[in-house]
This record gives structure tokens, sequence and C-alpha cells, in this order.
């Protein structure tokens, strides 16, 4: 008895000694880290993490637009092929739009229609059609704005030429390294620390911004707070106004955010929406910023989004991955985990899958996956 009460003892000791330790090196975001990701079986985000949050709910439309069904709904079933990757990749949702109308959609692994699932960095997307909106309605003066103008944590020496247009197509210059499985790195911290602003002005630019592409989730949340400085409006009522109401969306939507208070949203990532209603940004970047008929974004800021802003880089353009396969390009909402939002604008389809992961191939600009959904997509809608 006596052993077992001196156990506990120093396991309590170690226990305290060691959160102790978490805040003196401010690393005690790892608690909440494990509370969240860790003992529950995982090794980094996932589809449903965002009830382990704060979230601040965006309203659906008092107008709902439902997707109309085409006159050919469902009546091809999947290829073997994509079958064996919904399975092997486990697929939650798998949708085809064409001509504005879903010819095929299927859901997975007790998912729905309406069930929420994480964007993870499809959120990106969204965040810059938000710096169009605030351009468009003269918040912000352009894509070369300095972003000093808004946060004065990047008003020194090479970061004074850091632009709003550099955030929103990855080329800032910053330290941010992009790590999602390290729980030592930046992109984890911000994911769990609660206080994400302190974490991005704690960020250095190292290098001149706008001279190349570096893929950094912290880009984006940067754009953030400068378009929340820029309108004085928090960005999940903004998103909200400008995009998920006038959208017609059917369901709300969270997006996740740092604490109760400061209220700062994940913006690099953590939209909790479904399929039917992530489309709805792909067409109106689809659509060139048109609605039903109804301008929501400028035109020519969705041309320019579309449209590789470095030639050694021509995966991406201004929060958006374009992909060519097979003589044809494809604009894309991409995420962590095999989220994406496929588009075809000449062939007018949308290609929506979401799922628990992605396939492992590593280093290159596309995994297979991309490929192989919008493949079979093809074949599909040739029977």
């Amino acid at each position: 008895m006596k052993f077992l009460k001196k156990l506990l003892k120093y396991l309590v000791v170690f226990f305290v000694l060691f959160i102790a330790i978490l805040y003196i090196t401010d690393t005690d975001y790892l608690l909440k880290a494990v509370r969240t990701i860790y003992l529950k079986g995982h090794s980094t985000a996932y589809l449903e993490d965002y009830k382990q949050f704060e979230n601040q709910s965006i309203a659906a439309s008092s107008n709902p637009q439902v997707w109309p069904n085409h006159a050919n709904y469902n009546l091809v079933e999947e290829t073997e092929r994509l079958k064996n990757a919904n399975t092997d990749w486990g697929t939650i949702a798998y949708v085809i739009i064409k001509n504005d109308s879903v010819w095929f959609e299927n859901y997975y692994d007790g998912f729905d229609e309406n069930s929420k699932s994480n964007s993870f960095s499809m959120a990106k997307s969204y965040v810059s059609g938000l710096l169009g909106k605030a351009i468009m309605e003269g918040y912000i003066k352009s894509l070369d704005q300095p972003v000093c103008d808004f946060l004065p944590a990047f008003c020194d020496d090479k970061a004074t030429k850091m632009t709003v247009g550099d955030l929103s197509s990855m080329a800032s210059g910053t330290n941010w390294e992009e790590a999602y499985y390290s729980p030592l790195s930046i992109t984890t911290r911000a994911y769990f620390d609660d206080d994400l602003a302190k974490v991005m002005n704690g960020l250095e630019v190292v290098d001149v911004p706008g001279k190349t592409y570096k893929y950094a989730s912290g880009d984006t949340q940067m754009l953030a707070m400068v378009i929340e400085k820029a309108t004085g409006k928090k960005l999940y009522k903004y998103l909200e106004e400008s995009f998920w109401k006038p959208l017609g969306s059917e369901n709300d939507v969270l997006w996740q955010v740092d604490s109760e208070d400061h209220d700062l949203v994940k913006a690099y990532c953590c939209l909790a929406s479904n399929a039917k209603d992530f489309a709805r940004f792909g067409k109106l970047y689809k659509d060139y910023g048109k609605w039903n008929g109804q301008r929501l974004l400028d035109s020519a800021f969705v041309a320019k989004s579309l449209t590789p802003r470095f030639e050694e880089s021509p995966q991406y353009g201004y929060g958006w991955w374009m992909l060519t396969l097979n003589g044809k390009t494809f604009d894309m909402m991409r995420g962590h985990l095999g989220q994406y939002v496929i588009v075809q604008p000449e062939d007018n389809i949308i290609i929506i899958r979401l799922g628990h992961q992605k396939s492992p191939d590593g280093t290159q600009p596309f995994t297979d996956d991309i490929s192989l959904y919008i493949e079979e997509a093809y074949k599909m809608l040739s029977e």
C-alpha cells in the first residue's frame, strides 16, 4: 500500500511538472491537441473534429436554392475503379454536377447529403474570394495594397513589401513551414492555440515577398486578419452575407475559431459543411462571379484567381488550384485528406469528393486520387 501511495505521489508530481513545463515553454497548446485529436486515435485533424472545438455558426439562406436533379440522375453506377477507391480511401461523398444539375451522387460510411464534415484547406478559396469581395466593395484598394496598412506587426524590413495579393497567392516570404503531423510545428500550434493572432504576428518575413510560390496556411490566416481589419466585420459574418446566403445554401455551416475569447476563425481550414453546399462556390467561380444573374464577385478577379501567378508554379493562382489533365484544365478547391471541389468550365462539370483520406503518393503537387476521381467521372458521363 505504501508503495502504491508513493507511486501515485510521484505520478502526480511528474504530471504537475510536465504541465508546468508546457506552459513555461509556451507549448501548452499540446494539451488541447492531446484532448481533441491524439487521445481519440488520430494523428492529425479529422473530418468531424469540429465537434471538439469552438465554432461560429453561419446561417443558411432564407431562400434556399435546391440543386435540381439532372434528367439522367443516378442512372449510371460508379465504375469498379471508383468503387474501390471510395472504399480504400474512405470517401464519404461523391457528387457529379453536370449543367448545374446533380447528375450523380452517393454517400458512404453513415454520412448523407446534409452531413457536415471538415473542409480543411478548401476554406482558403473562400477567404481568397472574400478578399475579392472586399476589393469590389472598396474596403481594400487592390491586390497590391500592403499588408502593413492593416497589420502593424508586418511593417519592418522585407515585410513592408508584402501585399494582400501575396497572401492570397502563397507568396508572403514568411518563415511558416507546413507540417501537419509534427506536434511541435507552427501548423499544429495554429490549429490548437487559443490565440491565433498572436501566433501569426510572431511570424517573420525572411524572403522578399511576391517573388515565388510557397504553400503556407499562415498566409491565408494573415489574409483573414487583413479582411477583418479592413471591413470591420468578423470573417464568418462576412462570409455569411457575401456568399453563403446569396448562394442559396441549404444548410448552416460552422467555422472553427481559436477560442471563445479571441473569436478568430481558423481561416486556412475548418468550415464544416456538405458536398452540395461546398459545390456552390465552385459554380460561382465557373460562372465568373455571377449567381443566377447577380454579380457577387468581379469577373476580372475570378479570372486572375484561376490563372497561375508564377510560371514556375502553374498549379496555383489566387486561392485556387489548377490541374491540366487529358488536355483539359480543372480548377480546384482542395483540402487535407482529400476534400475536393473540381470544376471544368467548358464541359460545365463540377465533381465533389469528401473523405477520410487521400492516396498516399507523396510530394507531387497533385496526388493520384485527384486524376482518378476526374477520369472515372468522365467515364461514367460517357456511358
